[in-house]
């Protein structure tokens, strides 16, 4: 095997072979090109476990921080051994000393182990499904969480990569009408001393370390670590046979070694000062993510590896896409966010990275950290406000219907002036961070006392709403009232332009109990319920992704122009008395309710053969106000007859088309909306 290291500062590196007995053999990589230190060792082949040591200067007041005492893994390890087990010899210096001086314990026998991998896998006929941004769903979940308690998948796979492949699993997806699953981090993470102390453990993974090894918890049982790999793979192979693209999480703004208190475990052992962001007093980190450090994007080795490794899972791996974690990190230049940064160039002219999609978690705790809307060309967004934004219409808050319309229709005020399409815009209203959908209509207040940090972990600002009573209840009306504001919240969703996400577990009614920051339950609290699923809301669901993916009214590609396109306007935006909306009317704080038209003869789109694009044309009537309210409909040049498709006060599916024979409503006729309610009127 050949075996290569970079590091700018070492004085050598030692490769360190493993026997199954956990005997070492210690080798000096004899060859130093380029800052890269690398030799030839005969004998070993794929199993093979293996590490680094790299002894150099330690000088902490200078950024350094090597120590040949601890066993490094190798920053581009495709497959992991092993958990790291807490010791005090994992640490650089002794714990509770000034870190001036190294601590020489051996961390080896506390440390996982790099692993030799047979990359081969017989991938077949195997094809991306290269789902068009404008037709995508994607449905957030996590490994194990989606398969660990589900009845039709065998036991021995279940919270597995095997078991997200069963024919069970995808079968729901399928059914669901997603079109690609964003999974939460799957590279290799390590447990915080933290948590293990208390008996947790981090289960949304979002503390890596190996950036091209996918994590072994996740793996069957009894599966040795290229096992895992095949396991990933095939895991990819089987959804993309059914039509589903793989989103990963990827978390490249920080690494699992914290901050200068934390272990030695990889890359500050490697080279402290090329890999991590240091502070003006270079002993201490940079850290705009409060995880303790965060990644030298200024230094070309980084860039480098964070690119190897987004290839890597795109040509070996074969997933689809990336979903950065804390993305406006990785755009800090100096210290601001530049959308012109390195980090972007990069991206955008590498012929294989800028072909998958990419979305951005657009803010980190820095300085001017929220940056939604303001990432470059070729990248989606998770869309903060539009969360926001939804959450506070239905619950009621004086907000008024100007930024809710902003938000309902792609949110061009954030991404058109930037030259990117509604599709820039992923909008959900409920993620992995923050209260389940159910949640959100159950609970005024987080409950995190399971995480054993006395409540104080979790956002305070979750724009929820409980309907009168705090957490479960049995009161009749209460109920009523949380079903018909999940209705509409989700159908919210799927009448918006951009791409809607799903959080999982939300289509069959799962509950967190309050807990908005679940990041260390491994338990019940997190997997989903599948004996206790709803099954009437998982049918609305289900009704509501076939409604959003048979319309292309709902996924225009072109910004809404609000003029007369083929006839009537593309769009047009009604008070409740049917009289177009001022601009006074849009002001008015305490106003909840507006009534929308969309054109299915005006998307200025053509389809793969030149031909025009035409859909049914829907009136949208929203109702956020704590009474009914009476709707007039427009005049008829919008449209003579209308069809009711749904209406969330009575909690049916909404319908495909208007249907034949279906009670008509003609233009200038009142309906009466339910408190909290909206509806949807079509028009063939």
């Amino acid at each position: 095997m050949n075996f290569a290291l970079f590091s700018e500062h070492a004085d050598g590196v030692e490769v360190c072979v493993f026997d199954p007995g956990g005997g070492e053999q210690r080798i000096a990589l004899p060859e130093h090109t380029d800052r890269v230190w690398h030799g030839y060792v005969p004998g070993l082949g794929p199993g093979a476990r293996y590490g680094f040591r790299v002894p150099g200067p330690y000088r902490p007041r200078e950024g350094q921080r090597f120590n040949p005492a601890k066993l490094l893994l190798d920053p581009y390890s495709r497959a992991i051994a092993g958990e790291v087990r807490w010791h005090d010899a994992l640490c650089g210096y002794r714990a509770g000393e000034a870190d001036e001086l190294p601590d020489e314990r051996d961390s080896a026998p506390f440390m996982p182990r790099s692993v030799v991998c047979d990359a081969s896998f017989p991938w077949n006929d195997d094809r991306p499904p290269k789902t068009p941004w404008h037709e995508t769903v994607i449905y957030e979940a996590h490994v194990k969480g989606f398969t660990q308690r589900h009845p039709e998948v065998p036991e021995a796979l279940r919270g597995t990569y095997a078991g997200l492949a069963h024919p069970a699993a995808i079968e729901h997806l399928v059914r669901l009408g997603v079109t690609a699953i964003e999974l939460m981090p799957v590279h290799y993470r390590v447990n915080t001393r933290r948590l293990a102390a208390r008996g947790l453990s981090d289960y949304w993974g979002y503390n890596t370390i190996g950036f091209f090894a996918p994590d072994p918890r996740f793996a069957s049982r009894g599966s040795e670590p290229d096992a895992v790999v095949r396991e990933f793979k095939a895991m990819v192979r089987a959804l993309h046979q059914a039509g589903l693209e793989v989103v990963l999480d990827v978390v490249y703004n920080h690494t699992a070694e914290g901050d200068e208190g934390g272990p030695t475990l990889c890359f500050r052992g490697v080279d402290n000062a090329a890999y991590y962001r240091l502070a003006q007093d270079r002993s201490r980190y940079t850290d705009f993510t409060g995880c303790g450090n965060s990644l030298n994007m200024q230094h070309p080795q980084t860039l480098r590896l964070i690119m190897d490794s987004l290839r890597y899972w795109i040509s070996e791996m074969r997933v689809d896409g990336f979903r950065f974690d804390l993305a406006a990190t990785l755009a800090r230049e100096l210290h601001q966010v530049d959308r012109l940064g390195a980090f972007f160039d990069i991206i955008h002219q590498d012929p294989v990275i800028s072909q998958v999609k990419l979305i951005a978690e657009p803010w980190d705790l820095g300085s001017d950290g929220y940056q939604v809307g303001q990432f470059p060309v070729l990248w989606s967004e998770w869309n903060g406000r539009y969360r926001d934004t939804a959450r506070d219409y239905w619950r009621g808050t004086n907000a008024g219907v100007g930024e809710f319309a902003a938000r309902l229709t792609g949110s061009s005020d954030l991404y058109e002036a930037g030259g990117r399409r509604a599709y820039a815009s992923v909008n959900f209203v409920t993620a992995h961070d923050g209260f389940t959908l159910r949640d959100l209509v159950s609970y005024n207040d987080k409950h995190n006392q399971a995480n054993e940090e006395g409540n104080r972990d979790g956002s305070d600002d979750n724009r929820s709403w409980n309907c009168g009573s705090e957490g479960e209840t049995d009161d009749p009306e209460i109920l009523k009232l949380r079903a018909r504001q999940r209705r509409n919240l989700l159908a919210t969703l799927f009448l918006s332009q951009g791409v809607p996400m799903i959080l999982s577990g939300d289509e069959i009614g799962r509950t967190q109990g309050g807990n908005n920051n679940a990041y260390c339950q491994d338990n019940e609290i997190s997997w989903l319920d599948w004996a206790a699923a709803d099954g009437e809301f998982l049918g609305f669901c289900q009704a509501m992704v076939a409604f959003y993916r048979g319309h292309p009214v709902l996924r225009r590609r072109q910004w809404f122009q609000g003029r007369a396109i083929r006839g009537v306007a593309d769009i047009g935006w009604f008070r409740p008395d049917g009289s177009p909306m001022s601009d006074e009317d849009w002001d008015k704080g305490y106003a909840k309710a507006l009534m929308v038209f969309l054109n299915g003869r005006a998307i200025p789109s053509r389809d793969r053969r030149g031909a025009a694009i035409l859909d049914d044309s829907f009136l949208l009537l929203f109702n956020a106000h704590y009474e009914p309210l009476a709707f007039r409909l427009p005049n008829a040049e919008y449209g003579e007859e209308w069809t009711l498709l749904l209406d969330t006060a009575t909690g049916a599916p909404i319908a495909s088309a208007p249907a034949p024979g279906a009670p008509r409503l003609r233009s200038g006729m009142e309906r009466v909306l339910e408190a909290r309610s909206l509806i949807v009127l079509g028009r063939r």
